[in-house]
């Protein structure tokens, strides 16, 4: 029987099958390779052992889950956005075929920063505004997350309960179902876990995605650029196909950035990126 991991537990792990959720254990085999929160398993009831993990679509190491399709990042006014880290974590989507959509929260109380998130992002990515108190944003937040396994990240205090409890229709963070804030640090020890929003419709609980570093992205310098949408276009203008974009004196890129077809911050912290790679 074709079933999903939504949690683990040591050496146990609780599978949805058919509507249903199951104790299941690991087969011998599968204990050395491992099966993480988000895997499609074959399901024996007889024996009530995972039998076989299905090809992954994408598989993290922090935090420990697989076959995600959507990362709602939220930002917000207050506090500060953190815009290294957002553009850290579009990265880290598209390295791991995880589609980003950039959520400016709590936009009732401000939305000072929108202008700048849109011109400067929504180009390249969806960017919808929302706020959990006046309902904006949540049913296109809900057919967004149709049919796919998401999760959402973003700086403590950035809104993300309230974000979540509009979207479940409940109070989830005070049940003690979800998370009040996303930890900061690498020493966090709450499970990963997939809540059933509706059919086949699941949302990650989990920790992992604001302290991300650049460790966790899999690129090295030379590749970095190609992770750029609004770089390609102005590649084929560089004198050098290893250009780095930064002190080359015949640089599409530059070139770009001096005309304000690129953002500077933007820019900035692709340097920045770019120093602590490889």
């Amino acid at each position: 029987m074709k079933g999903l991991v939504i949690k683990k537990l040591s050496d146990k792990f609780r599978v949805s099958v058919q509507g249903e959720v199951v104790l299941a254990f690991a087969r011998g085999n599968l204990k050395e390779k491992g099966i993480y929160v988000g895997d499609i398993v074959d399901y024996n009831p007889e024996t009530k052992q995972i039998e076989s993990v299905y090809e992954r679509k994408n598989k993290l190491v922090r935090p420990p889950i697989c076959n995600l399709d959507n990362l709602f990042i939220l930002i917000a006014d207050t506090p500060k956005p953190d815009f290294l880290v957002l553009d850290k974590l579009l990265l880290f989507c598209k390295v791991n075929d995880i589609t980003p959509i950039i959520c400016h929260s709590k936009t009732d109380e401000n939305n000072d920063i929108l202008p700048y998130v849109q011109r400067t992002y929504g180009r390249y990515f969806k960017v919808i505004d929302t706020s959990a108190h006046k309902k904006i944003g949540i049913n296109e937040i809900k057919y967004l997350l149709l049919n796919k396994t998401s999760a959402f990240a973003g700086q403590s205090g950035v809104g993300k309960s309230g974000l979540l409890n509009a979207i479940f229709g409940k109070d989830m963070t005070k049940e003690g179902v979800l998370s009040e804030k996303i930890e900061r640090g690498k020493n966090t020890t709450r499970h990963t876990e997939l809540y059933e929003l509706s059919t086949n419709t699941y949302i990650a609980d989990t920790a992992g995605f604001s302290s991300l570093d650049e460790s966790y992205l899999p690129l090295n310098k030379a590749e970095l650029p190609y992770y750029y949408p609004e770089f390609l276009e102005h590649l084929p203008r560089c004198k050098y196909k290893s250009c780095a974009h930064i002190n080359e004196e015949v640089c599409g890129v530059k070139e770009a950035l001096a005309l304000g077809k690129i953002d500077e911050g933007r820019y900035q912290r692709y340097v920045e990126i770019r120093s602590k790679l490889t």
